[in-house]
Formats: C-alpha cells, sequence, structure tokens
C-alpha cells in the first residue's frame, strides 16, 4: 500500500474476509498497533508569536528525548562520543516535557508544553517494506484438506474484490516457491519435449519418426493427471515432476515399434509388412517394460512415514500415467506409423545408394 494506515485498514478488511474461509488457520500479520505512542503536534501560531522556531523545537525534543551526539573527546588516545540526553527518570511521561524549555529570538526560556500538544496513540512496532515498499505480510496454516494452490488463489480474488486500492500483491515463503515453481514447470515441459524430440530426430534421423513416438506423452500425462483426480491429490511439484518423468517413460514403448518397424523396412519388407510383423513381435516386451515401470511405482504409492505424501504423488502418476500409455501406445503408434511413415524412406536408403555409388565409382560404372 501507499501508507502504513492504508495498510492497517487493508487488515481489517481482510481479517473479516478470512474469518469464514475454513481453507487458513492460525492467521496472522506482522503489522499491528500495539505499541503505546505519543504524537506530538506543534502549535505553530503560538511558536510564531513568541519567537520559537520550529527547528529549536525539534532539535531540543530530538536533543533531551532521543539524544544527540554534540561533539567527541580524547582520552588515553581514545575518542569518545558525547551524547547529549536527559535522565532516563525526566523522559518517562508526557508531564515531563513541562521541565523542558526552549529559546526565543530573545534569549528568554520558554516551557516546551507552551508549545506542543501531546496526544497518546498506538502503533506499530516496526514498519516493514517488501521489495522496498510499505508492505503488510498475511501468513497462516494450510487447513487439512485444502492445497497451497486453492489458497492462493481464493486470497488473490479475495483482495482483489474486497481490496481493489491495494498496489500490488506479492509472495513469501512456500508461496513464492509455489508461485515461482509453478510458472516454470511449463517451461521446463516444453523443454523436455523438444530435448527428447531432438535427441528422437538425430536417432532415427527424420522428425516424422520421432513426431509419431511422441503422441503417445499427451496421452501419459492425461493418464498422470486422471490417477492424480482418483486419488484426490493435486497438482503441485512432485506430481510436476512425475509428468516430466512420463516424457521419457512413455517415448520408450514407441522407439519398440517404431526401431524394429524400421529394421523390417531395411529388410526390403513394405511399411503395412513391416509394421503388422513389428507390432506383433514387440508386443510382449512393451507390455513386460510398461507393466513393470508400473509395478516399480507401486512402493512409492503405498509408503509411510516422513515425506510420505510426495512419494505418494509421484508414485500415482508415474503408475497412472504409464499404464494408460502402454495401453493407447499399442494403437496410436502403428495408426499414425501406417499413415505417415510412407512418406519416409527407409533408414538405409541413403547409406544404400551411397554404397552403390561408390561400387559403381570402383568398377568405373558413370554414375546417373
Amino acid at each position: 500500500g501507499d501508507t502504513y494506515e492504508d495498510l492497517g485498514r487493508f487488515r481489517d478488511v481482510l481479517s473479516r474476509e478470512l474469518e469464514g474461509y475454513p481453507g487458513l488457520v492460525n492467521v496472522d500479520t506482522d503489522y499491528r498497533e500495539t505499541q503505546p505512542q505519543f504524537r506530538i503536534q506543534i502549535d505553530r501560531d503560538r511558536a510564531a508569536d513568541i519567537g520559537v522556531s520550529i527547528q529549536s523545537i525539534g532539535r531540543t525534543l530530538e536533543t533531551m528525548m532521543g539524544g544527540r551526539r554534540v561533539t567527541t573527546f580524547v582520552q588515553n588516545g581514545e575518542e569518545y562520543d558525547v551524547v547529549l540526553q536527559a535522565e532516563a527518570s525526566d523522559r518517562r511521561e508526557p508531564l515531563d516535557m513541562e521541565n523542558i524549555y526552549v529559546s526565543s529570538r530573545d534569549g528568554r526560556l520558554i516551557p516546551l508544553s507552551n508549545l506542543v500538544n501531546v496526544r497518546e496513540s498506538s502503533g506499530a512496532g516496526s514498519l516493514q517494506r517488501f521489495n522496498r515498499v510499505r508492505a503488510l505480510t498475511v501468513s497462516a496454516n494450510i487447513a487439512p484438506g485444502y492445497s497451497i494452490g486453492e489458497v492462493t488463489e481464493w486470497m488473490e480474488d479475495t483482495v482483489r474484490t474486497a481490496l481493489p486500492d491495494v498496489t500490488s500483491i506479492d509472495y513469501k515463503g512456500a508461496t513464492r516457491e509455489f508461485k515461482q515453481s509453478g510458472d516454470d514447470i511449463f517451461f521446463i515441459f516444453g523443454l523436455a519435449l523438444v530435448v527428447v524430440f531432438l535427441i528422437l530426430a538425430a536417432q532415427f534421423e527424420s522428425f516424422i519418426h520421432p513426431f509419431i513416438i511422441m503422441l503417445t506423452v499427451p496421452l501419459a500425462v492425461l493418464g498422470g493427471l486422471i490417477g492424480l483426480y482418483l486419488a484426490g491429490s493435486t497438482l503441485n511439484i512432485y506430481s510436476q515432476l512425475g509428468l516430466i518423468m512420463l516424457i521419457g517413460l512413455a517415448a520408450k514403448n514407441g522407439i519398440l515399434i517404431v526401431e524394429f518397424a524400421n529394421q523390417l523396412r531395411d529388410e526390403g519388407q513394405s511399411v503395412r509388412d513391416a509394421l503388422m510383423n513389428a507390432s506383433k513381435t514387440r508386443l510382449r516386451p512393451i507390455m513386460m517394460t510398461g507393466l513393470s515401470t508400473a509395478m516399480g511405482a507401486v512402493p512409492l504409492m503405498v509408503a509411510s512415514g516422513a515425506g510420505a505424501a510426495s512419494r505418494q504423488t509421484i508414485g500415482v502418476t508415474v503408475f497412472s500415467g504409464v499404464l494408460i500409455a502402454t495401453f493407447f501406445t499399442l494403437f496410436i503408434v502403428p495408426v499414425f506409423y501406417d499413415a505417415l511413415a510412407r512418406f519416409t524412406r527407409a533408414p538405409s536408403a541413403l547409406a544404400d545408394e551411397l554404397a552403390d555409388y561408390e561400387d559403381k565409382e570402383a568398377k568405373g560404372i558413370p554414375a546417373e
């Protein structure tokens, strides 16, 4: 906010909104007006009539109540500060200011109590800032059954609705880490897709074959999300890691079919025949690797003890994603391979052409 008074008003409004929301418990703020204070207001007209400057009043209050270094002195080679300040017993009550005098222009001593009005109030013990802006921090614990994403979204909507004058919103602690990880996950997931695709493109020397293989990744992600829904879990940092793992786990099944089909095409089989034979031959390896990978996630799903929730989330994501990806790989990859692979040459076609060219060169036969 722009002022600490505004922050106090924001706190009161937000506190009323939080009273009816069960997702947060132990709500607290770091701005509380619990420290007694005295506000001193100078009667400027009276000071001007008497001939006392505002600067003189301010310097007197600073010196007597707060203390001011006026000089230094040296003793035995050590330099010491000389601080001028009233005795502690003479600056405990507002009435003590009656014993303080200031000088007017003509040299008269005027009681300070004749020139100021003292009003007792309360204020915050400390004034917090965040990113160099006056800030109020609301901290709380998340109630069971609620996620940090759900609570954060509710808080943002509440602030926008109930506090339209709020200058800005920012985050600390676990919420800040959640927001940053949530923003980065899309970039990381996309980067993982690109890296896997480029590696497969280098391996198969084609962009069509990697595309066919990567079609199983969306199905694996869908399976992971379905598993999270059925398990009552949420999309958090651990489930996001599980979804990234599914990129590689889902692609391996498609590689088994495409790689073997390409080998059969190198032997002279047509696209359809190579695909049929590869699908039949690779059915058992695909089922074995898929089921073994899914079963490997079962210990994570039934984990207990400290940190079990994070392991269970990863296990559910991998288990459901691998099962659905394995099942649909048997249909998606053959269908799209049959539709798209006919537009590619056999992987060894270029090598065969080069070998044929070298043979003709060796025999002195002109190349066409």
